[in-house]
């Protein structure tokens, strides 16, 4: 069984974001990078935990990016993956990006295709409806369990009020959430192994874009809050019903 998990590279959350050429451009410099934890703690953990209990699994890994991504996808291996490849590509949309992921995903014959639930520089949580789609496969969204067995997956997903199971045959994509596995952080071993690990780089497919980012704008800044003593309600009922608002 061959599993392909799809890696993404994001700004960790407490980097210091900026923009610069009139709001157009992301500046990237001084930026500290991670895996985008969906990814990592729910997807790729799970993936080696299936390895873990079949040895014969492939848990191949793919992100689509620049050379600078390389460190990113390189500590990934070292959580346990078997290879990485790179699509040599800098993705202007989740489109695009989904392109290149399914052209590997077809060359590659994977049986199962995971990604984190969304991304959380983005939060679009579009890549794995739209690797499906370009795959003619099934696709689960927001996965907290999986197993599969016998040409099979066995996914269950939260719902409101609820949980629901599916069956769906092999070849299957699932974006996984909270609750399909345990954070793990690499050991010596596997970062040291990680090192020789085969990382191959392939050329992207010709597609455009769908999408185009005319200009970033910052959130705005947090104001201030009022406290009221516990002794005054009703300046407290004054305040909401005179100053506060639903943003």
């Amino acid at each position: 069984m061959k599993i392909l998990v799809c890696i993404s590279r994001t700004p960790d959350t407490t980097a210091k974001i900026a923009f610069t050429e009139n709001s157009t451009k992301f500046v990237s410099e001084g930026v500290q990078w991670i895996i985008n934890p969906y990814d990592e703690w729910y997807a790729l953990v799970r993936a080696i935990e299936m390895k873990e209990k079949d040895p014969s699994m492939l848990v191949h890994l793919v992100t689509v990016g620049a050379v600078d991504t390389e460190p990113v996808i390189r500590k990934a291996l070292a959580l346990g993956g078997d290879e990485a490849i790179r699509v040599d590509a800098e993705p202007g949309d989740a489109y695009q990006a989904s392109c290149m992921i399914a052209e590997v995903a077809r060359q590659g014959g994977y049986d199962l295709i995971l990604t984190g639930k969304e991304t959380i520089d983005q939060n679009g949580s579009a890549v794995a409806g739209m690797v499906a789609e370009l795959l003619d496969v099934d696709m689960v969204s927001l996965a907290v369990a999986l197993e599969c067995s016998e040409g099979k997956a066995k996914v269950t997903r939260e719902i409101e009020g609820g949980e629901e199971v599916y069956e769906v045959p092999l070849p299957v994509v699932i974006s996984c959430q909270k609750g399909m596995a345990e954070a793990r952080i690499p050991n010596m071993r596997g970062i040291m192994a990680a090192r020789t690990k085969p990382l191959r780089v392939v050329a992207p497919t010709a597609v455009l874009p769908l999408t185009v980012t005319e200009r970033y704008a910052l959130p705005a800044a947090k104001v201030g809050v009022k406290l009221v003593a516990a002794d005054q309600p009703e300046e407290l009922v004054r305040l909401l019903h005179e100053e506060a608002r639903i943003i």
